[in-house]
């Protein structure tokens, strides 16, 4: 009986094998038809929304930069601009509770301007990818535009003269955004037009922004109200300096055109103009300008005409100048001026009122000895000029206050104080000491100041004598000072 039970063994595993294989193949061969019948699903979109924020991958964008992205963006901020809400900010600024425009992290290539919706709004957040013109893009647009079709955008024809805007206190007149933040966002204009355009708009945030290849501006303000830049990166061109096509850089990284703006923490480098200011109460505070050399005609900060009540703290000016037209109550301390970098006075009517460049470093080429201020042009008006406490290394010391000893045996003592004093021939103010070593033969010796003028100080006495002279003179005036030296 044995072996008819094993032989039995034997046949039901073999048969239990071969259903299982059975089983397998119309197991596959099922597969195979549902296959052939419903083709595979594509795999879910992503989401327009979730809660208030709104994702431009959801509308169509690309985040490949391969394809065409700006109907979808701006279908985008539309939608968020059309969230309801009955709360304003600024009178006629609606406040849209603090929605994010979230670009997740993409490329998006754009072929037209990102404007926002015509509808004003405030409190909105734009976040975090890159935008980048295409070749298509419009060579006077910025890549995003805070520009209502209520505004009227400055001309650079205007730009001649000087562009003074009253504060607004109390109303809002011509605001139409507020409170929009831009944060970690990558702005490339392909050397087409500029990054971000903002006009006629209150309390805007750029944060930890980089802006390249922009021919225009990388960022240009006009008029509104405290539009406050941080913690970015501008340049036309990349580099980290020592650049061949330095002397082609062009365009102007940060224009403001605008009351009461401020620039901080922010390096610009590589650009015709590193920052420009035409209007009243703007700061300009730890910003290291590295771009087109003042070699190559470039400018690290250019204050125009017009733009007082400017303070500029704490820079870095890396071989490119300070230039200022007809300073009227401009503040520059704490800056560190190397590779030649200097101030340039520049005149367009002859007239400074209210200077103070005090407490800063410069640093040269001593082969070239480059006065650390430099005039272009003559000033006739001058006063309330301070420049003084710096301290130099390898350039020319210039100030308007000097002190000199002079000694010698005889009659006359003269201090040349011409090399060192920036405006010529404008001595307001001297005192003067005399030292007669040894005493005075003869009793008592007279001696007066006979001659001020050219910036050299005359000290004559009617006797010979071993004396030393100390003179301290300055170039100050108060408003409506005579200076009777002159």
């Amino acid at each position: 009986m044995k072996p008819i039970l094993a032989l039995c063994f034997h046949l039901c595993l073999l048969f239990r094998e071969s259903t299982c294989s059975l089983r397998q193949k119309k197991f596959h061969e099922f597969q195979a038809k549902l296959q052939d019948i419903a083709p595979s699903s594509p795999p879910p979109s992503s989401p327009k929304t979730n809660g208030r924020v709104f994702y431009p991958i959801g509308y169509g964008a690309d985040p490949t930069g391969v394809g065409e992205s700006s109907d979808a963006i701006l279908q985008a901020v539309s939608d968020a601009f059309n969230v309801k809400s009955e709360l304003e900010m600024l009178p006629g600024v609606k406040d849209l509770g603090g929605v994010i425009v979230d670009f997740q992290g993409g490329n998006y290539k754009i072929s037209k301007p990102i404007r926002f919706p015509a509808s004003s709004g405030g409190n909105v957040v734009v976040q975090g990818g890159a935008l980048r013109a295409s070749e298509t893009f419009p060579s006077d647009r910025h890549l995003i535009e805070l520009w209502s079709p209520n505004s009227q955008k400055q001309q650079k024809s205007d730009f001649t003269r000087p562009i003074i805007f009253t504060h607004m206190k109390l109303q809002n007149v011509g605001i139409y955004y507020e409170d929009i933040t831009f944060r970690d966002v990558l702005f490339d204009s392909s050397y087409r037009g500029g990054g971000i355009f903002v006009v006629d708009s209150a309390r805007i945030r750029i944060n930890n922004c980089f802006f390249l290849h922009f021919a225009t501006e990388g960022i240009l303000v006009q008029k509104g109200h405290e539009t406050f830049i941080s913690s970015c990166f501008l340049g036309q061109h990349s580099t980290v300096g020592g650049d061949e096509g330095e002397k082609d850089f062009s365009g102007t990284a940060i224009d403001f055109v605008g009351n009461d703006n401020a620039i901080t923490d922010v390096a610009i480098f590589s650009a015709a103009i590193g920052v420009s200011l035409r209007g009243q109460a703007n700061i300009v505070t730890g910003v290291h300008c590295y771009n087109k050399a003042t070699y190559w005609g470039g400018i690290g900060i250019l204050v125009k005409l017009g733009s007082s009540l400017t303070r500029i703290d704490n820079c870095y000016l890396d071989f490119t100048a300070i230039v200022m037209e007809d300073p009227t109550q401009v503040h520059v301390t704490n800056a560190l001026f190397l590779g030649d970098a200097n101030v340039v006075l520049k005149s367009i009517n002859g007239r400074i009122s209210g200077l103070n460049i005090v407490d800063n470093m410069f640093n040269g080429d001593p082969k070239n000895m480059v006065p650390v201020i430099k005039l272009d042009g003559d000033f006739k008006n001058i006063d309330q000029v301070v420049i003084d406490q710096n301290n130099v290394n390898g350039m020319s010391l210039k100030s308007t206050t000097g002190k000199l000893s002079v000694t010698g045996n005889g009659m006359k003592w003269v201090a040349d104080f011409s090399s060192v004093l920036v405006f010529p021939n404008r001595i307001s103010h001297f005192d003067y000491s005399l030292y007669i070593q040894g005493g005075a033969p003869g009793g008592f010796v007279a001696h007066a100041v006979t001659n001020v003028s050219n910036n050299v100080v005359v000290v004559e006495s009617d006797k010979p004598i071993n004396g030393v002279v100390s003179v301290a003179v300055d170039q100050y005036n108060m408003v409506g000072e005579n200076n009777f030296l002159m």
